[in-house]
């Protein structure tokens, strides 16, 4: 008896172990900032100015910032401990977040960046992987994946990233958050740990449009001007079909706003692979020197190629010496990037710049200073965590296609989101020339209400549309069962109306139909079944009611039966079959 209930309290105290066990993991898991956060810090804005001057113009709003982002008094951390361990803190604040700040924000932290913020995916071993709110089981997106992690946990009103080659616009796009990549070089870098150099931009994050212009005014310190609509807005139809979601789920939406808003007229469609080809001259050049001489392959791959490489060199250039001298253990997918054998000519190098311009002119040539290009942000839902997926390659090639326009040509992009497909957050990029960031955030704010209302009139279309598929496809189940009983394949036949009631369970017809089948299998408890719910849905069903009525006779219900075949005479007074079976049962049983 002593042993049995040692025994009893040794299991009950594993019991409570495990528990408690699986509560810190838990705990650990879904941190309650979400993971975004590094560190919780405050900088206050400076005192209002005395009446008859205007507030400062950013006046209660609070903002974090990546790690990458020097605050004074802290060590600037560029996602890895090792190079917190071989850093002094900051002896200055970055201008960009002095000038948000001043500006009447309040900054309170800051946020979770990739290891050396050099992937899109937003994964960290070092920090833990910030919890995506829209899609917690999938991937951030990276590299700026806590500022839109906090955003869109709604612990700030926006946030700062830095985009190389998408390090804003994919967490933007996978958080379903608006991301904003301006123009290069119109924000200084001071301050900032730089990727590469010729691509890198400070970016914003923000869930309101308003706050997104009133941030982006002051970030970008740009002068008073009338705001204007385009006069063009171009969606690239190549692009569009590198999309894994239905075209039309993105496409549909900025026609229908625009047309709406601006009309019909204003709609353009490009092929930007050709045109791509024939502006961008050096793609050729560039192709011959590194991709073993393949001419064949497409500007768009190209493109995607340049930006990559762009990024690995100068990301090089910059980093290795620390890397050789600290060797941090990085993540073995980033080592192999690094590492690989990236030590371009000055030729390569000089083909890159003639790229960068040649694309800088070919998107201000093609959008002027009125057009809006619309492509999709990213090609792909965000995918699990730790899925495969991130290292495939038509993965990445459809990825960095749609990203490299903005990072080489280096013009302005925002990323919009549009609602949910299949439970994902859907979204869509606009670029305007480089220069035209006013011009952008105008547009932006002028169609984000309307872009949402198309978004969910299109999500629910596709709902109707789906529901009406089905209904055609029981419809054609329906007629297979049909055949079948005229082939006295009862068996068959009860299987095809069985699929047809899966697709649209509320058809009386479907059941009674079934009912049939069953009745010539024998199976009288089923087919009564049926029937009954036939005539639930449907109280003028004659023929449920004959077929409950002759169910019901074969199992003894003799009185049910006599009133089901009455009902059908109520229903349909000449009908020979009710009258007759009626007839039959009244005088047997009378």
């Amino acid at each position: 008896m002593a042993s049995q209930a040692a025994n009893l309290w040794v299991l009950l105290g594993l019991g409570l172990a495990g528990i408690l066990l699986m509560t810190k993991r838990l705990k650990k898991t879904i941190k309650a900032d979400f993971g975004a956060f590094i560190q919780k810090l405050e900088l206050l804005p400076p005192p209002q100015p005395a009446p008859p001057k205007a507030p400062h113009p950013l006046t209660g709003l609070t903002f974090a910032v990546s790690d990458v982002f020097d605050i004074e008094g802290f060590v600037t951390g560029f996602g890895h401990p090792d190079w917190v361990r071989t850093h002094e803190p900051s002896s200055r604040t970055s201008p960009v977040v002095s000038t948000l700040v001043e500006g009447g924000a309040t900054c309170v932290g800051k946020t979770v960046v990739d290891e050396l913020a050099f992937s899109i995916h937003g994964e960290n071993k070092h920090y833990s992987t910030p919890t995506n709110p829209a899609v917690p089981a999938r991937i951030p997106g990276g590299s700026s994946s806590g500022a839109a992690v906090s955003v869109a946990a709604n612990f700030v009103d926006f946030s700062l990233g830095i985009d190389t080659i998408g390090g804003v616009r994919v967490p933007a796009a996978f958080c379903g958050v608006i991301g904003f990549r301006p123009s290069y070089g119109i924000v200084a870098h001071t301050g900032i740990i730089p990727v590469s150099s010729s691509l890198d931009t400070v970016g914003l994050f923000a869930k309101d449009p308003n706050i997104l212009r009133r941030v982006g005014l002051v970030l970008l310190q740009l002068p008073f001007s009338v705001q204007r609509n385009p006069r063009q807005i171009m969606l690239a139809d190549d692009y569009f079909q590198l999309l894994k979601i239905p075209t039309e789920r993105v496409s549909k939406v900025v026609i229908n706003s625009t047309e709406k808003l601006f009309g019909r007229q204003v709609l353009k469609h490009e092929n930007l692979e050709n045109y791509f080809t024939s502006k961008v001259p050096s793609l050729k050049e560039f192709s011959s020197q590194k991709i073993n001489g393949d001419l064949k392959i497409s500007s768009i791959r190209l493109l995607a190629n340049v930006a990559q490489f762009l990024q690995r060199y100068e990301f090089k250039q910059t980093h290795q010496e620390w890397i050789n001298s600290e060797k941090p253990v990085l993540d073995s997918a980033i080592s192999a990037q690094i590492n690989e054998a990236l030590d371009m000519t000055d030729k390569e190098i000089e083909i890159c710049k003639s790229i960068k311009n040649e694309m800088r002119l070919a998107i201000n040539s093609l959008l002027k200073d009125d057009g809006i290009l619309v492509i999709p942000t990213t090609a792909y839902p965000p995918p699990k965590l730790g899925s495969k997926e991130l290292f495939a390659e038509d993965y990445n090639r459809s990825m960095f296609s749609l990203l490299s326009i903005a990072s080489l040509s280096g013009c302005c992009q925002v990323t919009l989101p549009i609602g949910y497909h299949d439970n994902f957050p859907v979204s869509v990029s606009f670029i305007a020339r480089h220069g035209g960031d006013r011009f952008l955030l105008d547009t932006v704010q002028t169609m984000y209400s309307s872009l949402q209302e198309h978004a969910d009139t299109v999500a629910k279309s596709k709902l109707s549309r789906n529901a009406v598929n089905q209904e055609q496809s029981a419809e054609v189940a329906k007629e297979k069962g049909n055949q079948a009983y005229k082939e006295k394949q009862w068996q068959k036949a009860v299987g095809f109306y069985t699929e047809a009631i899966r697709l649209s369970g509320n058809n009386a017809t479907y059941y009674s139909n079934r009912a049939a089948a069953y009745l010539e299998l024998r199976s009288f408890l089923q087919a009564e079944a049926d029937c009954t719910k036939a005539i639930n849905l449907d109280k003028k069903n004659v023929k449920a009611y004959l077929r409950r009525g002759t169910a019901r006779e074969m199992l003894g219900y003799h009185k049910e039966a006599i009133d089901d075949f009455r009902y059908a005479l109520v229903l349909e007074p000449t009908n020979k079959r009710a009258a007759l079976s009626a007839e039959r049962l009244r005088k047997v049983f009378q």
